[in-house]
């Protein structure tokens, strides 16, 4: 009897222990939080101050390992090992974040980079922060904004996520193994330092603007593959230029466009940006066909900005880059490839901006953002969730925490989304294939971009938030049978919150679009 009551009550601990194992993980991490913010300017249309910054938040390898099988997971019973260059005794490793776990940073090809620019129209002051990571989650973005200095008078701070596959893990689902996280605390804290070092530098550079903003809506197209039916992209570069009109130096250029930054693929082992690293680069320092430049750069500090990536928009290693400066074509994964993908995109968008469609030289920034609630359905997300891989809580029963924006600047208009957005919800063209599993056989659905005011449209994806795939109802298709005639259903749902989410966020970008419109 003993025997039994004491096994009773270590059951009753262990199971009173994972309670509140679960409901600490669970926890909202800012309960206090909820964003409701309206900006409305005067009529009267103002000077614009523009400053940029660029702040590396690389990791430093210090041990390196030895793969045997070359597999690209650093796995010691199939005969890996590491090399413990500063002799302390264990692997100091940092997770590549994207594809699969156990893939071991091996080295550093290049610097990774806070990118911010500051936009300040007399009256408002709005930080946009570009971040080399596969994701950089809500609790993370207010955990930044709560530590940004008041004395910078920052109204509203976008970080957005270039979403490379080639980076260290911030999400923690890229560890040593399915039950371990693959984020590292201090290097965590050392990239939110150089985040909120990034927006206190650009706002002590700002300087008189004007801002040139052009669009090739069509060449970009080459360079992507829309991995599941339907074929929908959203390969239009967009492109702003702020330019101090004394000077006549540029202070920053964003760049828009919508593609995973994989082109490296899974056996890459060096931390690297991908092809924005080589985009940034050609636009701020030129474009040369071995010594003869064939394009001056912009100077200033580049910075790129991801799209509707969902979908999935990617590069494959089949998928060819045919270099516009050599004709060299590439149909591999590697270093030359993303060095050629990022010269074309380079290359068209100096092109573009030699002749920009808009030059604003006064204007007044309008913005609505405000946090939302989206269910979780993934049993897998509450799940890492529930041990700590996933370090965000819920706020409410099995609902978590994000949040969408708009802001407008004259004619042009930018919308923010917390994940990655499958590009027909963005541009139109959701499809309801027989197979789906809501039995949608037709669908009426207005786009993102229609909903937009202005002239130039700029969608931000992985914008203060990563949710994973953001798709569209009529298309959510994990039971048989499967649309399209397929035998298995198509990759994405996994990695989505669930089937309500892109009705929410279309519904309350609809509805922030609609406040700006009655002020």
């Amino acid at each position: 009897m003993k025997i039994l009551k004491f096994t009773g009550l270590l059951l009753l601990l262990v199971f009173i222990s994972a309670i509140v194992f679960v409901t600490y993980n669970w926890r909202d991490r800012h309960p206090d939080y909820n964003l409701d913010l309206l900006i409305i300017p005067e009529e009267e249309k103002s000077e614009i101050m523009v400053g940029a910054s660029a702040q590396p938040i690389t990791v430093d390898i210090v041990d390196t390992w030895n793969d045997v099988n070359s597999d690209a997971k650093f796995k010691p019973e199939d005969g890996d090992t590491y090399n413990d260059n500063n002799k302390n005794g264990k692997f100091d490793v940092y997770w590549i974040a994207g594809f699969d776990n156990k893939r071991a940073a091996n080295g550093v090809h290049d610097d990774v980079w806070a990118r911010t620019v500051v936009i300040d129209d007399g009256n408002s002051r709005i930080a946009i922060v570009s971040v080399d990571a596969i994701g950089f989650m809500i609790d993370d973005v207010i955990d930044v904004r709560k530590s940004i200095e008041k004395e910078l008078n920052i109204d509203y701070c976008i970080i957005a996520s270039t979403h490379t596959h080639e980076s260290n893990d911030l999400i923690g689902i890229w560890g040593s193994g399915l039950t371990q996280s693959g984020v590292d605390e201090e290097n965590m804290n050392y990239v939110k330092e150089q985040i909120k070092r990034s927006v206190k530098e650009a706002v002590e550079s700002m300087q008189t603007a004007e801002l040139h903003i052009a669009q090739d809506l069509v060449s970009g197209d080459k360079w992507v593959d829309d991995s599941r039916k339907p074929i929908v992209k959203d390969s239009g570069i967009r492109l702003i230029r702020a330019v101090n009109p004394d000077k006549g130096n540029t202070i920053a250029t964003l760049m828009f466009w919508a593609n995973h930054p994989e082109t490296l693929w899974n056996k890459n082992l060096q931390i690297s940006s991908d092809f924005p690293h080589y985009y940034r680069e050609f636009v701020e320092d030129g474009i040369y066909k071995n010594d003869t430049l064939i394009k001056k750069g912009l100077g200033g500090i580049a910075i790129y900005f991801n799209g509707s990536v969902g979908g999935l928009m990617t590069t494959r290693p089949q998928n060819e880059i045919k270099d516009l400066v050599s004709d060299s074509i590439y149909d591999k994964a590697g270093f030359p490839k993303i060095e050629a993908q990022g010269r074309n995109l380079a290359l068209v968008s100096l092109d573009a901006l030699e002749n920009p469609d808009t030059v604003l030289k006064r204007s007044n920034i309008k913005l609505r953002a405000k946090s939302i609630l989206l269910p979780l359905e993934n049993n897998t997300f509450k799940m890492a969730s529930a041990i700590g891989l996933l370090r965000r809580g819920m706020s409410g029963y099995m609902k978590m925490k994000s949040e969408v924006a708009i802001m407008e600047i004259g004619p042009l208009s930018i919308v923010t989304i917390p994940g990655e957005s499958y590009p027909e919800l963005v541009n139109g063209g959701v499809a309801a294939p027989e197979g789906n599993d809501f039995n949608y056989t037709s669908v009426k659905h207005r786009s993102i971009r229609e909903m937009m005011n202005g002239k130039y449209k700029v969608v931000i994806g992985l914008a203060n938030d990563e949710i994973g795939y953001i798709i569209p109802k009529s298309q959510w298709d994990v039971e048989a049978p499967y649309a399209y005639e397929r035998e298995s259903s198509q990759y994405g749902e996994g990695n989505s919150f669930g089937p309500e989410t892109a009705v929410i966020i279309c519904r309350e970008i609809e509805g922030i679009i609609d406040d700006l419109d009655k002020k």
